[in-house]
């Protein structure tokens, strides 16, 4: 009676810890799932924007807006050089300068992505005028103040003419300034300093230039490396200059199918965003369509937001930029996902002067009742479900394409993040690795259960199982470093062995068959098999020692060669087949260990009636054993598939790791989980890196479950229909 009630309790605890083990499971699960949700879920909201500020205008209207990095200060210019440095977050004027330039002012400008502005005079002279803003670190607080740099003159020498448009830039290595005159010319000026590092020496050469310009041109943006130049009509046609040293070529024309209303550029001066007066915003930047020759292309188009476009304010390091409406309207969007952010603003009000900041957390409007400021909070502009998995145009790129590449080499570099090459890597390394593994699993698992003696069967399970322990970066270090060398070498021998060893196989088993009754029953046990190894072995052995005749006979010598020649791909020596052959060797014992239990759990008396009503061994198996242990055969391959796409280190070791675009089995590849483990010790925390790699996670979980639960549903189905029940 005691050892009734001891193992009653004995099956409640195990009936509750078993519970509590799947509960703690599941909840596991979920609570992998919810965390992932939660750091995948900031890339897809938009922007949000604060109630504005108003601060004070300083001593006029502003006609230019400058701010610091660090927000701390404002820079308010007025249409006669004068300049307010306002506090940027209570509005108080903190200093009022004057710009060093002689003669009357009569209008200035901004150069985008610069903490400068333009002053032109009354006699023709372009001063840029640039605002060092100081930082000093005192005990309790840093202080920012803001001093006006050294200005840089160039002469433009209208003569008689006015000036209509005007723009121009400095730095360090020179200055350049453009205008249209109402003569119908361009004028260009272009000052070069030359340092010599030995001497200190400064060689200074400005040069001149005189060109007709296109009539109605009203606006004119210069880029920062002043060699480009773009201008715009009010009727929708976009002009583009290319300034050499020895002047400036003819202008290439393109029609936008609307009038310009405004026009500026993006960090790096690729990007040219060009407001026009349905309120639409389109992106245009160079593209080369020739050897010599190059365009102005429409890449990115923005819906329109109400009235024409009056101004547009460009962050100076992301691609995000504020569009600003005659009525007051304001949008914030991403040129190259082309995300709406934001929209919204004081509608009536008349904007004279916009700034984005730098980081694009702070915007600041400038109108009659004085200038306000809006805290904007926009971590993740660059992604949209379009720009992670549809092909995007980026700049330099001939076309829209999927591009990976998450670090540069410059500040003006663009962060690429499409999935799609890395879930296209996935899929073809599980692809070539499953094309090796699922025979040689199955029919493996195959011989084993059904045909193969039970002495060996004891000693051969378990060498297969114990391929399950090899680690993955033991089979990626072999792949990467000795495998893949000996393909690219032997690669015609590989497809010579792919018909060989099949033949040489069944003609081992033939020769085994043909061996007398009296012989084959003194052999041991195995002794099939020992044959067969011995023919793959001379197999393979004659394959390596043909592979040069054969690439001589076929490929003309050379294998790359022909191949680049006849198909245009090229044969990488880390590509997806070395990377299959090595996944294959760790997927194939989990599917032959889930392939033989099935096979072995036939009943026996399954196959026994089979061949008790005149089937042969090969009838049995084909439409016996192999139907009734189907539902276990499909959940092995889906297990392996599992495997596959999860498989890191070997991908990493094996394939060079490049995120390519395509299903060529010559090329290398990058997995989703490959690429989280190269990347993720870069990635900032809460950055776009650092969650879209959380959403590569997201993804490869959402893969794996949603394969085994439909492995276990048709295994169930399976099981039922086979079963009879």
């Amino acid at each position: 009676m005691a050892t009734s009630k001891s193992r009653l309790h004995r099956d409640r605890f195990a009936r509750v810890l078993v519970r509590v083990g799947g509960f703690a499971v599941v909840f596991s699960l979920v609570g992998i799932l919810a965390f992932l949700l939660v750091e995948v879920a900031p890339l897809f909201r938009g922007a949000s924007v604060s109630e504005p500020r108003t601060l004070a205008n300083g001593s006029a209207e502003p006609a230019v807006l400058l701010v610091d990095p660090s927000l701390a200060r404002l820079a308010s210019v007025a249409r006669d050089g004068r300049v307010s440095i306002l506090d940027a977050s209570t509005g108080a004027l903190e200093a009022s300068l004057t710009a060093p330039v002689s003669g009357e002012i009569v209008a200035v400008g901004d150069a985008p992505g610069e903490s400068t502005f333009t002053a032109l005079t009354s006699d023709g002279r372009v001063i840029v005028v640039p605002i060092d803003w100081r930082v000093a670190y005192g005990e309790d607080a840093r202080e920012v103040t803001a001093e006006l740099g050294a200005p840089v003159e160039l002469p433009l020498e209208p003569g008689d003419a006015r000036i209509l448009a005007f723009s121009a830039r400095a730095r360090a290595s020179g200055a350049a300034a453009a205008a249209v005159l109402s003569d119908g010319t361009l004028a260009v000026v272009r000052r070069s300093i030359r340092v010599n590092d030995f001497t200190g020496e400064r060689d200074e050469q400005t040069r001149a230039f005189r060109t007709e310009s296109p009539t109605g041109v009203t606006r004119l943006v210069l880029d920062s490396d002043q060699r480009q130049l773009y201008g715009a009509d009010a009727q929708g046609a976009l002009f583009w200059w290319e300034l050499g040293e020895d002047g400036v070529r003819p202008p290439r024309v393109s029609q936008t199918g609307s009038p310009i209303t405004a026009l500026s550029l993006l960090v790096g001066g690729r990007s040219l965003v060009v407001g026009h007066a349905d309120g639409s915003v389109s992106i245009w930047f160079r593209v080369q369509t020739g050897r010599a020759h190059a365009e102005l292309v429409r890449a990115h188009e923005i819906p329109a937001q109400g009235a024409a476009i009056r101004a547009i304010a460009p962050s100076w390091r992301k691609r995000t930029f504020a569009a600003l409406g005659d009525d007051g309207s304001i949008g914030l969007y991403h040129s190259t996902s082309e995300r709406t952010l934001w929209r919204g603003g004081a509608r009536g009000e008349t904007v004279s002067a916009a700034v984005l900041a730098p980081r694009g957390d702070a915007l600041y409007l400038a109108s009659g009742s004085g200038v306000r400021a809006f805290a904007v909070r926009n971590p993740h502009p660059e992604t949209s479900f379009a720009s992670l998995a549809e092909p995007i145009w980026y700049e330099d790129y001939a076309e829209p394409t999927w591009v990976w590449q998450s670090t540069g080499g410059s500040e003006e570099f663009e962060s690429k993040l499409s999935l799609t090459p890395l879930a296209l890597g996935t899929l073809k390394g599980t692809i070539y690795a499953l094309l090796f593994a699922i025979p040689l699993g199955i029919l493996g698992a195959l011989y084993t259960s059904q045909l193969m003696d039970p002495r060996l069967q004891r000693w051969v399970k378990p060498a297969v199982e114990i391929m399950a322990s090899l680690p993955s970066v033991v089979l990626g270090f072999l792949a990467g470093l000795w495998l893949a060398p000996r393909l690219e070498r032997y690669f015609p021998g590989l497809l010579l062995l792919f018909v060989s060893a099949p033949v040489l196989a069944l003609a081992a088993g033939a020769a085994f068959r043909a061996l007398p009754a009296r012989i084959r029953g003194r052999l041991p046990a195995g002794t099939e098999v020992a044959f067969a190894a011995a023919a793959l072995a001379l197999g393979a052995g004659i394959s390596i020692a043909l592979s040069a005749a054969v690439e001589g006979l076929v490929f003309g010598g050379d294998f790359a060669g022909w191949l680049h020649e006849n198909t245009g791909l090229a044969y990488d020596q880390r590509n997806a087949v070395v990377a299959g052959i090595a996944m294959a060797f760790a997927v194939i014992p989990i599917i032959f260990a889930i392939a033989e239990e099935s096979l072995s759990n036939v009943p026996k008396s399954l196959a026994a009636a089979s061949l008790a009503l005149g089937a042969t061994r090969w009838q049995t198996l084909a439409r016996v054993v192999l139907p009734a242990s189907s539902p276990g055969l499909f959940a092995a391959v889906m297990i392996g598939f599992g495997r596959a796409v999860g498989e890191t280190m070997i991908v990493l070791m094996a394939t060079g790791n490049t995120p390519l675009l395509g299903i060529s089995p010559f090329d290398g590849f990058r997995s989703l989980s490959a690429n989280i483990a190269v990347e993720i010790p870069e990635a900032p925390h809460g950055a776009t890196l650092y969650r879209v790699l959380f959403l590569s996670a997201l993804l490869l979980f959402a893969v794996t479950f949603v394969l085994n639960t439909a492995a276990d549903l048709v295994r169930e189905s399976l099981r039922r229909r086979f079963s009879g029940s």
